[in-house]
């Protein structure tokens, strides 16, 4: 029960943090260890840069 219970509380930290735009490095890390072993994964810097970028964009935009 506790384990169902420790993992719903999991996914919905997970969900929350999603939400308000906060990236997830540790998915980020198991994913590169999995996935692309031969690859240096991203520094946590770099990972929050590039993660705010894709979701705001590269560049500013000016409205005046």
């Amino acid at each position: 029960m506790f384990g169902t219970l420790a993992q719903a509380g999991k996914y919905l930290g997970q969900s929350l943090r999603l939400m308000v735009g906060l990236p997830e490095y540790d998915t980020y890390l198991a994913h590169m260890e999995k996935n692309h072993p031969d690859q240096t994964p991203m520094s946590y810097e770099e990972f929050f840069r590039e993660r705010q970028e894709a979701r705001y964009g590269g560049s500013r935009a000016s409205c005046c």
